[in-house]
């Protein structure tokens, strides 16, 4: 009889327990798990002050879902292969429309690369063949981006890769994601260490607004030609990316960006990003 109670005990115990899970899975079926890197500021802060944070909210309100942030300790750049592909969460903001990796939304702003400088140095260059970039000397890119090819093109980075090396303290990129803080280009053109800066516009448009001295940041028009001949722009739309085998999810997404575009718009704004029309 002890037996046949337990056993009746722990039948009702896993029905119970089956039936919790369940319930969990309804609950979570309403989430919009979204990826966010802990070491991405501006784009991502744990304080959710991060401008993607607030795009994100505004698309999980559209949508009717809850915003959960799933917090990676790694770069951005490992959010799609360790978190996205592993099912650790269902979205990663910020991605460049058509990445290869993923389904991507309709794009729900374009921006490009700027340069920064300061406004007493009245550097009105917008392109980097103008003349007057010519002439700096000093520029802050971060590494392996189109600021650094820039400078390789114009023949000026073998006189800075000692600079910018001194910015991560001279430690080596070897084995290791190494980048020097969006913060710190501007900090450097605040403080007149380097002519000017050269970073993709959400980087540091928030570190522009909010700058003691006053700065300039121009949108770079030219396109950027490698050294085999080709184009490459130096402008692009962002999207949200989800895994291959979502569409459902990139459709929800894309009805929800329609929905909440101006409240979008609004917040790019007011980080200070200049924004672009998107080609789609």
């Amino acid at each position: 009889m002890v037996c046949r109670l337990s056993l009746r005990r722990l039948f009702w115990m896993a029905c119970t327990l089956g039936l919790c899970i369940t319930l969990a899975g309804v609950a979570s079926a309403g989430d919009l798990r979204v990826c966010a890197s802990e070491s991405e500021a501006p784009f991502s802060m744990q304080d959710a002050s991060g401008f993607e944070n607030r795009v994100a909210q505004a698309v999980a309100d559209a949508m009717g879902r809850k915003l959960v942030t799933v917090w990676a300790p790694k770069p951005a750049i490992y959010l799609v292969r360790d978190y996205l592909d592993k099912n650790q969460c269902d979205v990663v903001m910020g991605l460049d429309t058509g990445d290869e990796r993923v389904l991507t939304t309709k794009p729900y702003y374009r921006t490009g690369y700027v340069i920064v400088t300061r406004k007493d140095r009245q550097i009105t260059a917008t392109t980097w063949n103008d003349p007057q970039f010519r002439k700096l000397h000093t520029i802050a890119v971060r590494f392996n981006s189109p600021g650094e090819q820039i400078l390789k093109q114009t023949g000026k980075y073998e006189n800075t890769a000692i600079y910018l090396s001194s910015l991560v303290n001279f430690r080596s990129p070897r084995n290791q994601y190494l980048q020097i803080p969006a913060d710190r280009l501007v900090q450097e053109v605040i403080e007149g260490r380097a002519d000017a800066a050269i970073a993709f516009a959400p980087e540091v448009a928030r570190y522009v607004k909010a700058s003691h001295v006053p700065l300039s940041m121009a949108l770079l028009t030219d396109p950027l030609v490698l050294p085999d001949g080709t184009e490459e722009i130096l402008q692009f739309d962002q999207s949200m990316g989800v895994r291959k085998n979502d569409p459902e999810l990139k459709a929800a997404l894309d009805e929800a960006i329609d929905k909440a575009t101006q409240q979008l718009l609004e917040s790019l704004r007011a980080e200070g990003i200049p924004l672009l029309p998107t080609s789609s």
